[in-house]
This record gives structure tokens, sequence and C-alpha cells, in this order.
């Protein structure tokens, strides 16, 4: 777990919001882990992606992107085609997905925002 995704898992839990740390949202869509899970992952087109958290009740997946500044793997051509790619699986999944980075969540950004994302799912 990166710093920035401590940060964010404290302000979650003393906000009192339910986040599933790394959520295997294609695992589950294909009936979890187990027993045979690869081949369910093929056919269906997917991989066993990982969500930074989710918050299951509200359909939201949170992404905490950190490479922006460093030059990381998320921020290179393949990297950021295969982050695009698992960003467009969750959302034929049915997730809607939110994306911040250190910055958003040291200033209070994105806890504020995870709450609005929350409130509009509750209205839906």
């Amino acid at each position: 777990m990166s710093k920035a995704e401590e940060i964010l898992d404290l302000f979650l839990h003393d906000a009192g919001i339910k986040a599933v740390r790394e959520y295997r949202f294609a695992a589950e869509a294909c009936g979890g882990p187990g027993k045979g899970l690869r081949d369910r992952l093929a056919k269906a087109g997917l991989s066993d992606w990982r969500a930074d958290f989710a918050l299951i009740e509200h359909g939201l997946l949170i992404e905490v992107e950190g490479g922006g500044w460093s030059g990381g793997r998320h921020t290179r051509g393949a990297g950021f085609a295969a982050d695009l790619k698992k960003y467009d699986a969750a959302a034929r999944l049915g997730w809607r997905v939110y994306r911040c980075d250190p910055a958003m969540i040291k200033s209070g950004r994105a806890i504020e925002t995870i709450r609005i994302l929350m409130q509009q799912g509750e209205a839906a």
C-alpha cells in the first residue's frame, strides 16, 4: 500500500465509510475467486484486476494514481493503455470509477468527492 493509499484508508475509516481494499472486481463478476477463475476471466475477456478501494454498496471503485510525477508505469504507453482497459472493464461491469492523486487525498478533496459520489449514487 502506498503512503497516499494509507492516508486515504485512514480518512475513509475516520469518516465511517466502509471500503474494501484491493477489491478484485472482475473476479467477483466471474463467480469469485477459486478453481477455474483464470478460465472464467479469459472467457469473459477480463483480467484479475484490483481496485485500490471499493465501496461496494455504492458501486464505486477508487483508484489512487501516484505515478504521474514519478514517471511510473501508469504514465507510460503500455501501462496507461492497460489502466484504460481496466477502467473500461469496470464501467462495463456497472462500476463508477473515481481517480485521485496523493495531493487530492492529503488536501481532503478526495474524501469530499467520495462523499459526493456516495450521495449521487444513493439518489440515482
